[in-house]
């Protein structure tokens, strides 16, 4: 049952005192500290798990304060700063990465609308029309710390690994963008705390004859941008298996290879509380927010007072559960692969799902029936997936008929099997400098010109 009291509005914000808003700040601050230590010893030991290992379990209980442990260790550990950096920036990058990391949660709502010593006040720091474009906004600058940091170090493999991670973050920016305006759409709203409420209970609808009550999650009313979202989540968070700017065989560590101590552990905590950020995201758009699942929900009192709280952080877990999930499964991609997955696939299908919600929407507006949008809509979409996956391949050009099976399908050519490499100059200096300044393949009776013997 949905009451008033439940839903929050925009005008509920901006009306606090002082003190509740500082409290509000510091208590965002703490959960997110507190969530970041903790999704790094779930990590640590939900990898471990698989792969029969134990994990931490030394300091505190079942290893809890592990996390805590190496975060002060980290903390006071020697700050080495190379020679060659530039120091202002260098040193800015970092701070610049994590204060945007924190802003980008200030949109995100725990709860309903509760007392708090006699003040009635939602349970989110602040709120916004546009509320979901702040969150994109401090994402997008927060690459600038990225690109910062790798330029500033006076290294070439920090700007390499800041120069993939912008045009990655970049990249599947817009695929994550575009998931999210079937939702605008739908919700008719780009606020959080009034997406949340669209997705409140559900609504009735005839099928087949027959009275069926329809999702109220956008997860499933509106799968393909979840889909979406999901994947450009992983990438613009440069998770596994879309961590290609610090992939260890290539770059070193990427764009905070030649940072250390407290500077590096920014770099850190900004990187996994991008991750809680996008995991409460994703609950927020497309499970409902803080509003309990179903069962829960057929309680009366499960989205009243404090306890939505509880079902809003139990979702955020379960997402950034999927998070270690995938780097402990899958493989690294290849860059060019996962380029050409957020332009060529992501992109192009955000395009035509949009066109689609929007069509329905205007033809559902115009009074359509059911069968009528089936027929218009439906059946060309079927046809076009069916051409899609049923179109044979192209057969191979004649040119290429003479290429080696191991060339076949690379997109990049292989060496020759007989190239030869050349002898390495030093170990002709090494013969040298042996042999007294004569070369290797004079004899001890071509010159006299050699040192005496003592």
């Amino acid at each position: 049952m949905i009451t008033a009291a439940d839903t929050t509005k925009l005008e509920d914000f901006g009306s606090e005192p002082i003190w509740l808003v500082i409290a509000k700040v510091v208590a965002v601050f703490v959960f997110l500290v507190v969530m970041t230590l903790f999704t790094i010893w779930m990590e640590r030991r939900v990898v471990a798990r698989m792969q029969n290992r134990i994990g931490p379990n030394r300091v505190g209980p079942f290893g809890l304060l592990q996390s805590l442990a190496d975060g002060i260790k980290l903390a006071f550990k020697e700050d080495i700063v190379p020679v060659m950096v530039d120091k202002p920036v260098y040193i800015l990058a970092p701070i610049l990465s994590t204060i945007l990391a924190f802003l980008a949660f200030s949109v995100i709502p725990f709860g309903p609308t509760v007392s708090v010593f006699g003040h009635h006040t939602p349970l989110q720091l602040t709120d916004l029309p546009v509320a979901v474009l702040f969150v994109l906004a401090c994402s997008s600058l927060g690459i600038y710390g990225i690109v910062l940091a790798g330029w500033s170090s006076g290294s070439t493999y920090p700007l390499l690994g800041a120069l993939r991670s912008a045009a990655q973050m970049i990249s599947y920016e817009v695929a994550m963008g575009l998931s999210m305006v079937a939702v605008f759409l739908t919700a008719g709203s780009l606020s959080t705390s009034e997406i949340v409420a669209a997705q409140a209970g559900g609504s009735q609808a005839e099928l087949f004859g027959a009275v069926v009550q329809l999702p109220s999650w956008y997860a499933i009313l509106l799968a393909p941008s979840f889909i979406i979202y999901a994947i450009s989540a992983v990438g613009e968070t440069n998770r596994a298996p879309f961590d290609l700017p610090e992939a260890e065989s290539e770059l070193v560590g990427g764009f905070h290879t030649e940072y250390s101590s407290l500077k590096f552990a920014l770099f850190f905590l900004a990187e996994y509380i991008n991750m809680v950020t996008v995991s409460a995201l994703a609950t927020t758009l497309f499970f409902g927010g803080w509003r309990a699942p179903w069962p829960i929900s057929l309680w009366e009192g499960a989205n009243t007072g404090w306890w939505p709280v509880l079902w809003f952080t139990g979702k955020l877990l379960i997402a950034l559960f999927v998070f270690i999930w995938l780097r402990g499964t899958l493989p690294r991609l290849r860059y060019d692969q996962f380029m050409a997955l957020g332009w060529k696939v992501l992109v192009p299908l955000s395009l035509l799902w949009i066109l689609l919600v929007d069509a329905v929407r205007v033809l559902g507006a115009q009074d359509y029936e059911r069968s009528r949008l089936l027929q218009i809509i439906g059946i060309p979409l079927a046809i076009g997936l069916l051409i899609v996956f049923l179109w044979p391949e192209s057969e191979p050009a004649a040119e290429d008929a003479g290429k080696s099976e191991e060339d076949d399908g690379l997109p990049f050519p292989l060496p020759p099997m007989d190239l030869v490499v050349p002898p390495s100059p030093r170990i002709k200096k090494a013969q040298l400098a042996s042999t007294g300044g004569r070369s290797a393949g004079s004899s001890d009776d071509d010159s006299d010109d050699g040192p005496a013997d003592a």
